[in-house]
């Protein structure tokens, strides 16, 4: 019974360890989300095979296929490098856009999305051209972000433009952003049930709403009827916006206000 006992005898946890733990098992979590779905998935699979082999070599002293491992495995970080030079670029980039990185953005970058969101739409509503964009905020949108068409492109005008012209395939459905990226385009959204909501709204500002009565997400509608901007938050609809107003009401609602405030006290020092 010693083996049982000295098994069972195990040193105290420490802090660092669980945060070792934790840490590494992100890590890991993180991994396996960027690589399912893609050839990595196989490739690991064969990873763990040879690992076992190798384990299994030791066990059953099987000297040569011991040997044959332990000198592959001196390439296989070469091997991984420029076979995988692609997804290391994207894994690179998916922990770049972390929320954790995200705070040491300058707030003009998010003021240049809001710009462009504000230019977008009101060029599409002097055209008449319908469209609805939706901006993520603390819940994320992932399950209708894959129920569309991933796009992961910076967000413009111009691609605005063209996702929302009527003959493009991408016109039916909503552009959903993330930060200042387009994360997809097509992406279908639940319906308001709410009977309190005016008969005169399309299927758009339904979206809208059925949307933000879910989440705290922002969606600014442009009517392929009317050309008139709204703004849907929390179920509720703010229509008729000029674009002056939505840009007011998109720095107030993303908490953006930094520019503004440092433009006031700019003025207040100079009239001191």
């Amino acid at each position: 019974m010693n083996w049982l006992t000295e098994l069972l005898r195990r040193p105290a946890i420490a802090w660092s360890d669980v945060l070792d733990i934790a840490i590494v098992s992100f890590l890991l979590y993180e991994l396996l989300l960027l690589i399912r779905g893609t050839r990595a998935v196989q490739m690991a699979l064969s990873g763990g095979f040879l690992l076992a082999l190798y384990f299994l070599s030791q066990w059953l002293q099987l000297e040569t296929v011991n040997w044959v491992i332990r000198n592959l495995a001196a390439y296989v970080v070469f091997a991984i490098i420029v076979l995988f030079q692609s997804d290391i670029r994207r894994a690179l980039a998916h922990f770049g856009r972390a929320p954790f990185f995200r705070y040491f953005e300058r707030a003009e970058q998010a003021d240049e999305t809001i710009e462009e969101i504000v230019v977008a739409a009101s060029t599409l509503s002097t055209r008449h051209i319908g469209a609805i964009v939706v901006l993520e905020r603390q819940i994320g949108l992932r399950n209708y972000i894959e129920g569309g068409i991933p796009l992961d492109a910076m967000f413009t005008y111009d691609l605005l433009a063209s996702i929302f012209q009527p003959a493009s395939p991408l016109h039916d459905g909503a552009v959903i952003v993330q930060g200042d990226r387009i994360a997809a385009a097509a992406c279908f959204l639940p319906l308001s049930v709410n009977p309190r909501v005016s008969r005169d709204l399309g299927t758009r500002h339904r979206a809208a709403l059925g949307l933000t009565e879910e989440n705290d997400a922002i969606a600014v509608v442009v009517s392929e009827e009317t050309g008139a901007i709204s703004l849907a938050m929390g179920g509720d609809l703010e229509r008729h916006l000029s674009a002056d107003g939505l840009r007011t009401r998109l720095h107030t609602l993303l908490g953006h206000r930094r520019r503004r405030m440092r433009r006031a006290e700019e003025a207040r020092s100079s009239l001191a």
